[in-house]
């Protein structure tokens, strides 16, 4: 290979840029070719020649990719993907998979806490002048049960420090908890091994499942399948001190039905990072909710301090493995590609 030719629509690293440059055999080269995703469509002569595409979503005249092997995708979503043939044409995609895990397990945590001790209402209290050492602000997270829907990275992380604070966790699956390969995880963080749940449950046991959470987690993918997937049902299983967070997608969980429980308080709360629509309009209900926690989609998002290095070291590793004609690392199963 004396040439490999990358279009990328990232910021550089050239840190990552030398050691990928070091590592590559004599009298190879990479060469970068930047693009703007503002700028659309991508300029034809950088896209006909390139082998691989570094993105969040492929440009508008992906059909000038004449010999495209590759999309490393910076988000951990794909349906961006759907519908352009990738399988068909062997062209392999890669996801931003274990980028966000971190945050977002500890903007569960943070939740959690404020839950616990009801921290907006200690604020409100504090910007009405009102002196208050009610019971309800002197809650603790120790000895109660998180429930996790879906033990992916972001379940796992969250499992691991919920276990340092003394919760017990259990987790509703689809299949039986395995160790996870071929995915990236950042050093020191989650449940590779998948060890740490107290209990997992599959889907027979699901009403068993809500009965029993005090903090229920969304940490699963929106799809087809997902979406829904909470509604009045299930909601109307959880029991009245439990408090369902979600960080993860808004449709998950139904709107009306949702709704309706907050306002009639079949549980305790909520925290939503994830809505149902963008921005979520100032009239909608949920903002005037005391019962709620609402935050603009900021559990993991790409202004997070670490993204830019966290992306690259992914990208980095999958072209060593590329370079090697070794399967990649968040490879996205081309069965589910074409299946959107």
């Amino acid at each position: 290979m004396n040439s490999l030719r990358i279009v990328v629509a990232m910021g550089k690293d050239e840190e990552a840029l030398g050691r990928l440059r070091d590592r590559l055999p004599a009298g190879s080269n990479i060469e970068f070719l930047p693009w703007a995703h503002s700028s659309e469509p991508a300029p034809a002569d950088i896209l006909r020649d390139a082998e691989i595409l570094f993105c969040e979503y492929p440009p508008s005249n992906f059909t000038d990719c004449g010999r495209l092997r590759w999309i490393q995708l910076d988000s951990v979503g794909f349906a961006q993907l759907y519908g352009l043939g990738l399988p068909q044409r062997g062209i392999r995609a890669t996801n931003a998979r274990g980028v966000f895990d971190v945050p977002i397990a500890e903007w569960c945590i943070a939740m959690m806490v404020n839950l616990a001790r009801d921290v907006p209402g200690m604020l409100r209290n504090q910007q009405q002048h009102v002196w208050d050492p009610s019971p309800r602000f002197q809650g603790e997270l120790r000895g109660a049960v998180l429930g996790l829907y879906g033990y992916g990275g972001i379940g796992r992380e969250t499992a691991r420090l919920a276990k340092q604070l003394g919760l017990e966790v259990w987790v509703l699956a689809r299949s039986p908890i395995r160790p996870r390969e071929r995915t990236y995880v950042v050093p020191g963080t989650g449940d590779p091994q998948g060890r740490l749940p107290d209990r997992v449950l599959m889907a027979d046991k699901k009403e068993e499942f809500f009965r029993g959470v005090d903090y229920l987690v969304l940490a699963m993918p929106l799809t087809p399948q997902t979406r829904g997937i909470i509604g009045a049902a299930e909601l109307a299983l959880l029991r009245p001190s439990a408090a369902i967070l979600n960080p993860a997608r808004g449709p998950l969980i139904e709107e009306e039905p949702l709704l309706t429980a907050l306002r009639e308080r079949w549980f305790r709360a909520a925290a939503l990072d994830t809505h149902f629509r963008y921005p979520l309009p100032p009239e909608h209900e949920l903002w005037g909710m005391e019962n709620v926690i609402l935050t603009p989609h900021i559990s993991g998002a790409s202004q997070n301090p670490h993204f830019m290095a966290r992306m690259w070291n992914i990208f980095s590793q999958n072209i060593d493995l590329y370079l090697r004609n070794e399967p990649l690392i968040n490879e996205v199963d081309p069965a589910e590609l074409a299946a959107g």
